[in-house]
């Protein structure tokens, strides 16, 4: 008899709380947290880009690219100064939301201008902490 390949099952999913998702998969239930493009389920990190951000990511990389937190939070360290000269990917500032410290990376290369995030200092969403030129 020749094997037949299913489909996965597809995964139900309830958000119980902001950024916290409640996932059943195949009677397996997961919590998921979500911030932004990133989400850990199990102490696993993964990093999801949909075509709606990787759109914007091709938009931010003709001008100047603004660095903004997804949710509220604390500013816990920054990891480059005002003038600094950084790459696409790389460290910008680490944010503290929901109990999980997020790093904030550049989209594109260029210039860090108008650094306003500060260590120790909360920030709302969508509060723009730098500028990449």
């Amino acid at each position: 008899m020749k094997p037949v390949l299913l489909s996965p099952p597809k995964p139900e999913a309830i958000e119980v709380e902001p950024g916290v998702w409640s996932v059943l998969v195949d009677g397996a239930s997961f919590e998921l947290r979500v911030n932004g493009e990133q989400f850990d389920a199990r102490g696993l990190a993964f990093v999801v880009e949909t075509e709606e951000t990787a759109q914007a990511r091709q938009r931010a990389s003709r001008g100047p690219a603004k660095i903004a937190t997804t949710m509220p939070g604390k500013v816990i360290r920054l990891l480059v100064a005002d003038g600094d000269t950084v790459t696409a990917g790389q460290g910008i500032v680490v944010v503290e939301a929901m109990k999980m410290q997020n790093e904030i990376k550049s989209p594109k290369d260029g210039v860090v201008k108008g650094l306003k995030a500060q260590p120790g200092s909360t920030v709302t969403a969508g509060q723009t902490l730098a500028l990449i030129e």
